[in-house]
């Protein structure tokens, strides 16, 4: 029973981590769908957008990525919250960075549906979000 009482011990901390992740994530989304100037959610749910799904599901991973990162090296959920709302930033400013830097026209060509379009968003997207990631370990 002592084993079992001691697999267990952690059990309030995973859940206040898992829910205030699934928070972040849920505030990422309605964020990042009104921070670009196209509303990914709208093009995939209404229009079937492969390329909005692509760049979007990317956006989604790469914060995803971040935050666990967070999650895995924060001291306490107060550290964990301040990197989770870093990470939503650095996802955001990876969005502008390929609008104004790489490929000034993808807003045009994910709304036109351009599948290289979004699959180059979303490689962007994962990757800060691996950086990210990467970078939390202090």
């Amino acid at each position: 029973m002592e084993v079992f009482a001691n697999s267990l011990a952690g059990l309030g901390a995973f859940l206040l981590y898992f829910a205030l992740s699934l928070a972040f994530l849920l505030l990422f989304k309605i964020i990042y769908v009104r921070f670009t100037p196209h509303d990914e959610w709208k093009l995939v749910k209404d229009q079937q957008n492969t390329a909005a799904a692509i760049g979007l599901s990317g956006s989604i991973l790469g914060y995803c990525l971040a935050i666990a990162g967070a999650a895995s090296n924060s001291v306490n959920l107060i550290d964990f919250a301040l990197w989770g709302v870093i990470a939503l930033i650095a996802q955001l400013i990876a969005f502008y960075i390929v609008r104004f830097g790489f490929m000034p026209k993808i807003v045009e060509r994910i709304e036109a549906g351009e599948i290289p379009a979004g699959i180059l968003m979303a490689a962007t997207s994962v990757s800060v979000g691996l950086l990210n990631a990467a970078c939390m370990t202090y």
